[in-house]
């Protein structure tokens, strides 16, 4: 059977997983240093210093299996803003709510190519990487 040029599966460049990361959140530490113990390189964005625009929460968001809705964090600074959960269920709500307040997006969350995962628990990010 011919080739053609084409690189083995096994071979073919993987793209590097990207991790928003709140270093104050225990559980994105724990992904970030299980996946340093794996061997596993990241790219790690700490989305409070580098908050991502609409465009890039939506193309997050589409790439979210589930409840989209999950990516926001429904804790104290949620109820001090006086948010109705029901409001924030399309991908047009949930990124404008992002761009105003990225301190309500879960985390952590990882992706890896054309697939994310909230990696609550940490076990959800390994799975998502075949580990």
């Amino acid at each position: 059977m011919a080739n053609n040029g084409a690189q083995p599966v096994a071979s073919r460049p993987v793209a590097k997983p990207m991790v928003l990361h709140n270093p104050a959140c225990g559980t994105s530490r724990r992904l970030l240093a299980d996946l340093a113990e794996r061997g596993v390189e990241v790219e790690v964005i700490e989305y409070l210093k580098t908050p991502l625009d609409a465009p890039q929460i939506k193309t997050l968001l589409s790439q979210l299996d589930g409840d989209i809705s999950e990516v926001i964090r429904k804790d104290k600074r949620f109820g001090e803003l006086g948010l109705d959960k029901n409001d924030y269920v399309t991908a047009a709500s949930i990124s404008k709510l992002l761009v105003q307040h990225p301190e309500l997006m879960q985390r952590p969350i990882l992706r890896i190519g054309n697939k994310a995962v909230i990696a609550r628990p940490i076990e959800q990010g390994i799975e998502l990487l075949g580990l």
